[in-house]
């Protein structure tokens, strides 16, 4: 059955740059349907304009507040607000893609936890919410019940995908109340911001630019991948193939579905053909079998880039292997609903809210280990709730509400 909460307390290159966020641990969109699968074939992923952009991005220094990285913005059009301006708790709708994975349970909590604050500052009187759990068409029809109901003084959407979501934003954006899309995108400009980390592409640069550091031309790379036609995925992919491709670097991909099993015949396979120096990951699910596909194999580890899970951090650190651990930034579930509170306060926000992504080096291990101790596997080190009601104690015992 389907859950529904009540919490009281460019397309690549294309129109608006409102490409889609957050899946970077969000890798469990329902599969393409077949036809879905033939259209996502004929999409060219890379984009240079896009590429370029967020390669320059992750150089920029964010504005905002010091510490709340939630709030700091990169190359920001500031907007106004101001017809929005409203006295009085607000009651929020948030149409979510789902809660199916680790990344999205943590960033799930994270935001319950933010929306108590502002439950408490008068700002948000609730948060009604609708679970799509990965399905286009029960999201759709999320966001028209919002529409239909008309009680909502915002709404909040994460899409389960970009361009099927799309005119349900359109809808959602012509009642005339404020939408907030975050996470993943839609192909329009119509939601009053979008908010996203840097994205895709500059993933894939860091990624590629650590391997191709710490490796030789002609080493061999598998990279393994969740499944096709998520933009954001793709994105890495295409920018870290790029980077192989130019460097000499040997990089074979595969879509694993995040499933431990298929994850370890894939690197066995390729073991058995000879030797793999790197691994390279679009998401961190099954970070830690791809670790024990060599183990069993008595094969040295490899040069690897996982996620900011804590069950690569603590494997990275086991193994000492050499790794990198690139951040989709969870906390940015904090940011739509302090967008809420600045729209209703009439305040500038961004138009494209940027929010910054950079990774956790080997330097860094060990602070970001001792910061989330006790934390269990399927949490994410840069999660950013560390000041708000609830810490340590609800992400530890994953209190999903």
């Amino acid at each position: 059955m389907r859950r529904r909460f009540t919490v009281a307390s460019a397309m690549v290159g294309a129109l608006a740059l409102i490409t889609l966020a957050g899946c970077t641990t969000d890798p469990n969109v329902a599969a393409p349907s077949d036809d879905a699968a033939a259209t996502e074939e004929a999409v060219e992923w890379f984009d240079q304009e896009l590429f370029d952009k967020q390669d320059a991005e992750r150089e920029v220094v964010p504005e905002g507040p010091e510490g709340e990285p939630w709030l700091q913005h990169i190359n920001a059009e500031m907007i106004d607000t101001a017809e929005f301006a409203s006295e009085g708790a607000k009651k929020a709708c948030f149409a979510n893609a789902s809660i199916s994975n680790p990344w999205r349970q943590t960033g799930w909590i994270t935001m319950n936890q933010q929306l108590e604050v502002l439950q408490e500052a008068g700002v948000i009187s609730e948060m009604e919410t609708r679970d799509a759990q990965d399905s286009d068409d029960t999201q759709i029809a999320d966001i028209d019940y919002f529409i239909t109901e008309g009680d909502c003084d915002i709404f909040l959407i994460s899409p389960n995908s970009t361009a099927a979501m799309t005119p349900a934003v359109e809808r959602a954006c012509d009642t005339g109340k404020p939408v907030v899309v975050f996470d993943r995108g839609v192909q329009t400009d119509c939601p009053v911001t979008f908010i996203h980390p840097i994205g895709g592409f500059a993933w894939g640069i860091d990624t590629a630019e650590f391997l191709i550091d710490e490796l030789e031309e002609g080493d061999k790379v598998v990279a393994l991948r969740i499944l096709p036609g998520v933009d954001v995925l793709e994105q890495r992919w295409a920018a870290a193939e790029k980077l192989f491709d130019e460097a000499g670097i040997d990089a074979v991909d595969y879509f694993t579905g995040a499933d431990p099993a298929e994850i370890k015949k894939i690197i066995s396979d390729e073991l058995a053909k000879g030797d793999v120096q790197g691994i390279w990951m679009d998401a961190g699910d099954g970070a830690v079998a791809a670790i024990e596909a060599f183990e069993d194999a008595g094969a040295d580890y490899p040069v690897m880039t996982g996620e900011d899970e804590m069950s690569f951090l603590r494997k990275w650190k086991d193994t000492g292997l050499t790794g990198l651990a690139p951040v989709y930034s969870n906390f940015q579930w904090r940011t739509p609903l302090l967008a809420a509170q600045k729209i209703f306060a009439g305040e500038e926000i961004p138009k494209e809210w940027v929010l910054p992504q950079s990774p956790i080096t080997a330097e860094e291990v060990d602070q970001y280990l001792e910061a989330n101790d006790g934390m269990p596997d399927g949490h994410y080190a840069k999660f950013g709730g560390e000041d708000l009601p609830g810490y340590p104690q609800v992400w530890q015992d994953r209190i999903i509400p």
